[in-house]
């Protein structure tokens, strides 16, 4: 099943183009279940069964995972089955009928414009890694992209003359625009501390740590934990809350509800609208320019 699982993968990536994310989530959550099937005598996909299936979310259940963590998992196994089908390894679907836990949604954490100003004044001015920080932060909150999508920016992804950047998610692109504050802050950190973060080597990535290379999702966790206790913020912020915060305040200051939802690269209309279920006429550059609070 071993194999099965890294053609899969490959398909994903391959086939379905998805996200580096979304292929490095689905191989983790199947090679675990195939770890635990083949400590049980399963070791090819035409032996697994909807019961032995069961029997791994209930022992997934027993572990303590979060419902959010086993649905994940499930979606994983739904997809891989369904693969097997497909290529003619398996006649029948061991996943079909499994039935995802029931997901209690939480309210995404949302800043006030007054933090958000307090977050975003907290790097210094003059130590390079301080200035990186300030124009990452300040282009997290500018475009609402994700993280995994602002640490693989390329230079090549920027441009500072029109101001957008093209944010690539498997092969779904997109472009998002930003204002003049993110502008100066990507200037300042283009002309003062990226070159002297990479000490004379070549880096085709925006941010880079001090090897020139793109910064991790547990190195920018980090800075943001420290500029939110630095601020004294009391709310859990994450890297998605400015994404979060991103969205609610385009949408909170009149923006349209379609325009947020192509600068965030959301499919489904349902996901936007959680922010605040209205919308407005108006174009992409029109709504972002009109209603964000740091243009």
């Amino acid at each position: 099943m071993i194999e099965d699982i890294k053609e899969f993968v490959v398909y994903l990536r391959e086939v379905k183009g998805t996200s580096v994310n979304t292929e490095v989530s689905y191989q983790r959550d199947l090679l675990q279940m195939a770890a635990y099937l083949q400590e049980r005598g399963i070791g090819e996909a035409a032996k697994v069964t909807k019961t032995s299936l069961n029997s791994y979310i209930l022992y997934l259940e027993k572990s303590g995972k979060a419902t959010t963590t086993i649905s994940r998992v499930l979606a994983s196994m739904k997809a891989f089955f369904h693969y097997e089908m497909a290529c003619g390894r398996i006649h029948r679907d061991p996943a079909e009928l499994l039935k995802a836990p029931r997901v209690e949604k939480k309210a995404p954490t949302i800043l006030t414009v007054d933090e958000v100003n307090c977050l975003l004044a907290q790097p210094g001015k003059e130590a390079p890694k301080e200035i990186r920080d300030k124009a990452m932060l300040e282009l997290l909150y500018a475009t609402g992209i994700r993280v995994s999508e602002l640490i693989h920016l390329r230079l090549a992804d920027v441009n500072l003359n029109v101001g957008f950047i093209t944010c690539r998610d498997g092969i779904k692109e997109r472009t998002v625009p930003f204002g003049k504050v993110a502008k100066q802050s990507l200037l300042d950190y283009m002309e003062r501390a990226r070159g002297p973060l990479l000490k004379g080597k070549e880096s085709e990535w925006l941010f880079t740590n001090c090897s020139g290379k793109p910064m991790s999702r547990q190195g920018f966790w980090k800075i943001i934990k420290y500029y939110g206790e630095k601020a004294g913020i009391q709310a859990d912020i994450t890297p998605h809350t400015l994404r979060h915060s991103f969205a609610a305040h385009l949408l909170k200051n009149g923006a349209d509800v379609h325009a947020v939802q192509a600068m965030l690269g959301h499919s489904d209309m349902a996901t936007t609208q959680a922010y605040m279920a209205y919308s407005q006429d108006g174009a992409v550059r029109d709504a972002y320019t009109g209603a964000h609070p740091r243009r």
